[in-house]
């Protein structure tokens, strides 16, 4: 067939490719990957195709595309464009529900069409959503943490009426945006408008109210929720107008006598650019410090991760002993035993083995190993042929996301594991400051707390950077 395909022909188009796919590689990888996959909208030849599951979205938008469309391709079709997107199981997998417009994973492999760039300051404050699992309940209070737990409950169910402000600190993966999700879950139970945001997205909003000279339409927009929450307020640090804004603000829920609940990884006197009179406000609320857990919680949350784990794949036996060698990481944060969790157990599932204590041990020494001495020019280049770029993409002024995230993180790993400064780093990525290699560190630590999957690549990359013989 030649040309682009009629309306009609595209699902017999994605059934065609299904099957070459299959046959190319190999059911194990088929079931693993394309399987799940759903073809959701073909208009105007742009495909979208869906999956279900933020873990396949990303992995088929980063490693599996170009084979889709040369599976394409090959069956006589020629795409305009193809979108991984974020969409609702399906009941069959050439089967096209209707549906709302799904969430964009990674915007075409194929060369895109000219459309209108889209204006990020319009967009609502009120659009971020809520993780329904993580609430008061699925939380594991331990003796680090059970103080907090107790508080941040009690504060959403309408306790300590006469205290407006609720501050939690702590390290990264100690379990603060999970408190905040879950106190933000309560009070919409409770029918309060919650405004649930990151720093990044309450300075994003107000520059950009800001540069359009429309401060007032984002005070009144924000003034509308009875409760605010803010994540990782040390991000909102950089800016003197956005702390002196966020000040009005806090200082504008008190007189209203509503709720704010902020988290940040220090406590209000250690965060730097900020006044005297923000950190007395916020040293004025309750002030609850999140600390290491212990190994019994360590332990408690790691066998609650693989009872949930079990529910939905039955077959794969997780051993106590396995999750014992894990819990004993005493260095490791919550976050990170469950990243070394969720490695095994995607080993168990997809290999069908069991998990023994030399798997655990592997796995537990890849995160552990002695430090190597690792370049940029390293970090660029196993992070290039992992996205399947060429380093010279990394030094271009190229902003499409396909190129602009992996040079992200990229710029993230170098942060991590070399002893080059800000300045220095931003040289060997095509001469950029020092502000822009700070702004993908934040940006990446960000993402690395909301997806699982986008943890997992950065903690492969890293350790793959940290073993000489992968180097």
């Amino acid at each position: 067939m030649t040309g682009q395909a009629r309306r009609s022909d595209w699902r017999a188009a994605w059934g065609l490719v299904r099957e070459r796919l299959r046959r190319e590689l190999g059911d194990a990888v088929f079931e693993a990957w394309i399987a799940p996959l759903s073809l959701e909208g073909f208009e105007r030849d742009e495909l979208s195709i869906g999956a279900a599951k933020p873990f396949v979205r990303n992995w088929v938008a980063n490693h599996y595309v170009p084979r889709i469309e040369r599976a394409f391709r090959a069956e006589g079709f020629n795409p305009a464009s193809i979108t991984i997107v974020m969409a609702a199981p399906s009941i069959g997998a050439n089967v096209m529900p209707a549906r709302e417009p799904a969430e964009t994973a990674t915007v075409s492999y194929l060369p895109p069409r000219e459309t209108a760039p889209a204006d990020d300051s319009a967009k609502s404050l009120w659009n971020r959503m809520l993780h329904p699992q993580q609430t008061f309940d699925s939380f594991i209070p331990g003796a680090a943490n059970a103080f907090g737990h107790g508080a941040a409950r009690d504060f959403a169910e309408g306790g300590q009426a006469d205290l407006p402000l609720l501050y939690i600190h702590g390290g990264f993966g100690y379990g603060k945006t999970h408190l905040l999700n879950a106190a933000a879950l309560e009070f919409r139970k409770r029918g309060k408008r919650t405004l649930f945001l990151r720093a990044e997205d309450f300075m994003r909003h107000f520059l950009g109210a800001l540069y359009r000279k429309d401060t007032l339409t984002f005070k009144e927009e924000l003034r509308t929720a009875e409760v605010l929450i803010i994540d990782d307020l040390q991000h909102i640090c950089r800016s003197a107008a956005t702390a002196s804004e966020f000040l009005y603000t806090v200082n504008a829920f008190a007189d209203l006598r509503r709720r704010v609940v902020i988290a940040a990884d220090r406590a209000p006197a250690g965060l730097e650019g900020l006044g005297a009179d923000v950190k007395s406000r916020l040293s004025g609320g309750l002030v609850i410090a999140l600390d290491k857990p212990d190994r019994d919680t360590r332990l408690a949350i790691l066998k609650r991760r693989a009872s949930d784990f079990c529910r939905h794949k039955p077959e794969v036996v997780l051993p106590e002993q396995v999750l014992e060698r894990i819990a004993d990481m005493n260095d490791a944060s919550p976050r990170e035993l469950i990243g070394v969790f969720t490695k095994i157990a995607t080993y168990a599932d997809l290999t069908k083995k069991p998990v023994t204590l030399e798997v655990a041990d592997e796995a537990v020494g890849l995160r552990t190993s002695p430090g190597v001495k690792t370049s940029i020019e390293d970090i660029q280049r196993k992070t290039a042929e992992f996205y399947k770029l060429d380093v010279k993409d990394f030094h271009s002024p190229q902003r499409a996301r396909r190129v602009a995230r992996p040079r992200q993180v990229a710029m993230y790993l170098a942060r991590k594991l070399t002893t080059r400064s800000l300045p220095e780093i931003g040289r060997r990525f095509g001469g950029r400051d020092h502000t822009t290699v700070l702004h993908a560190c934040r940006r990446i630590e960000a993402l690395i707390g909301e997806d699982a999957l986008f943890r997992q690549e950065v903690d492969f990359l890293s350790q793959m950077l940290q073993r000489k013989g992968d180097l």
